[in-house]
């Protein structure tokens, strides 16, 4: 039983005709005459009644008539439901970001959201390690990191450039200042993220370069609880300056440059390359590539 048959067979009962509905369906009478013959040879059973005038349905007519119905009403929904998809009236977008990265997907949402206001979306919060591997298994579509991943099957478009800074209270000695030294920095009480990054280990390495001693006297598992310290006078830290603009903009913090520490961070929208992205991604994307002309990839 497939879905022509079925429709062939409506048209029939609906029509109460063979000849009728084969000018409705625009087929040859002997075709509506042999699909409705190997519809009933598959069920095993008469579906319209042979000595009536009008296509009257037997028993068992009137039983497939319902369902065929109901699946005919099923094919026009999926048809809707697919045609929704494609002109972004329904969808959903699905994405992987880390509590930093997704700070370079805010710039985008909103025009996003102005565009497609029907289409869901969906931030699924991990590790940057692991977003390329979720985008390979299908876990996601697209993930925002701060690196180009090595792998061949995935491709990147860059979002914006970031850079360290170090963030201090705003009453700190060293709140008055721009620029600072790392050797400045040696009596200071740093508050680390607790995540392992290549930035880190720069980091690291830059005080060890400067004979400067990195005194690390707190390790937090978020950015939010590092610059709520920070504001609080318990230490200063090393963040993205990104993650902190909002509270360097209201003067609840204070964000400086270390000379030897001019490290830029490139976030990139990453995606399978080759992929048959939904049409909610493929109309982010479109946003993304238009809202970062200028960002080259490095």
């Amino acid at each position: 039983m497939d879905i022509n048959q079925l429709e062939v067979f409506l048209g029939v009962a609906h029509e109460k005709s063979f000849s009728r509905a084969a000018e409705a369906l625009h087929r040859t009478q002997p075709a509506v005459s042999q699909a409705i013959r190997r519809l009933e040879a598959e069920l095993g059973e008469q579906l319209f009644d042979r000595s009536s005038k009008d296509g009257t349905l037997t028993a068992a007519g009137r039983v497939l008539y319902d369902f065929a119905q109901q699946m005919m009403n099923l094919r026009q929904h999926a048809h809707s439901a697919i045609r929704e998809l494609r002109d972004l009236h329904r969808g959903k977008l699905s994405l992987s970001a880390n509590e930093y990265t997704v700070m370079g997907l805010l710039p985008l949402i909103p025009i996003f959201r102005a565009r497609h206001p029907h289409i869901k979306i969906e931030v699924k919060r991990s590790l940057a390690s692991r977003i390329p591997s979720e985008i390979l298994g299908r876990d996601v579509e697209m993930g925002v990191v701060s690196f180009k991943p090595n792998e061949q099957a995935i491709k990147s478009v860059p979002l914006m450039i970031d850079e360290l800074a170090l963030i201090v209270a705003v009453d700190h000695p060293l709140a008055g200042k721009k620029i600072i030294s790392v050797r400045e920095l040696g009596a200071e009480a740093f508050i680390a993220h607790n995540v392992p990054s290549p930035y880190r280990e720069r980091v690291i390495k830059t005080f060890e370069k400067q004979r400067t001693p990195l005194n690390i006297s707190m390790e937090m598992p978020t950015l939010e609880a590092i610059k709520r310290l920070v504001e609080s006078g318990m230490g200063v830290a090393l963040v993205p300056r990104l993650a902190a603009q909002n509270e360097i903009a209201r003067k609840q913090l204070v964000g400086l440059t270390v000379r030897e520490m001019r490290l830029e961070r490139r976030l990139h929208l990453i995606f399978r390359k080759g992929a048959t992205l939904s049409h909610a991604a493929k109309a982010f994307l479109r946003v993304a590539r238009d809202s970062t002309v200028g960002v080259t990839a490095s």
